[in-house]
């Protein structure tokens, strides 16, 4: 890992995961998805992992935070026995925190896409045509492999300074809690999704203004016009297809169970 990206996730990474002082916390009893039954499970409120856990294991049974970093914190506590998570946002925990693992096993499949307004589909072919370049000219490939790849840390996606922007702003809603696809440096808010959208943007013809929101927010933020995209690791599934419009997957990544050591 070289030493750039190693700093970023430290800044990802912040003091409030850290284990609470004071009383023992108990030894991880999770040692496989079966194990999962009875437990308490900690998710970050709306996502997939939230949805999946809640019919899987029943609501009473799971905790919901607004923040993952909330979740883990909880999990380094003893306040859960387990946290469901994206695959890419649990490395990134642990990275920075030695007292916590995954599972070998994996928990599901997830096509991350971007949503938009139900009767939108004009910028919904923008878009797909915009992600069909990016892919075929490896520019896709390149900003994933940035932030969670063998190359993490070189090579960095670096915006055209002379990007015709004349069809104006492109407004982004998205929930900045999520490493590495959107967090916060200082009070910029960067990422995987952030720089795949710049890149979208750039070949359309907008510039891109992003707005922070709870995860819950994105969709109504969507449907209401406040924003034109929602990009927020957002997971294509039947429920929410009901409510948005979703591009062309830009990514698979996959749910996965995080535990104490």
């Amino acid at each position: 890992m070289k030493k750039a990206f190693a700093t970023m996730a430290a800044v990802v990474i912040s003091a409030a995961v850290m284990t609470a002082c004071g009383g023992k916390v108990p030894e991880n009893t999770v040692h496989s998805i079966d194990d999962l039954n009875g437990k308490t499970i900690g998710v970050q409120q709306g996502t997939t992992g939230d949805t999946l856990a809640s019919d899987e294991y029943g609501k009473e049974k799971v905790e919901k935070y607004n923040k993952y970093a909330d979740a883990v914190q909880a999990l380094k506590q003893g306040k859960v026995d387990a946290v469901i998570i994206d695959s890419d946002t649990a490395n990134a925990f642990l990275r920075q925190n030695d007292d916590v693992q995954i599972l070998d096993e994996g928990f599901a499949d997830e096509d991350y896409a971007i949503a938009m307004n139900l009767d939108n589909t004009a910028l919904q072919a923008e878009i797909n045509t915009a992600l069909d370049e990016l892919k075929k000219d490896g520019t896709l490939d390149a900003i994933k492999n940035y932030y969670d790849g063998e190359s993490a840390g070189e090579n960095k996606f670096t915006p055209d300074a002379n990007a015709d922007t004349s069809k104006g702003k492109l407004i982004m809603a998205t929930n900045a809690e999520f490493p590495p696809y959107e967090y916060k440096e200082g009070s910029d808010i960067v990422g995987f999704d952030v720089d795949m959208m710049t890149a979208v943007c750039q070949k359309m013809g907008y510039e891109l203004e992003i707005e922070n929101m709870l995860f819950n927010s994105i969709i109504p933020a969507v449907k209401s016009g406040k924003a034109d995209v929602g990009v927020a690791g957002m997971t294509v599934t039947e429920d929410r297809q009901q409510n948005v419009l979703f591009s062309d997957s830009y990514t698979t990544t996959h749910l996965v169970v995080m535990v104490r050591k």
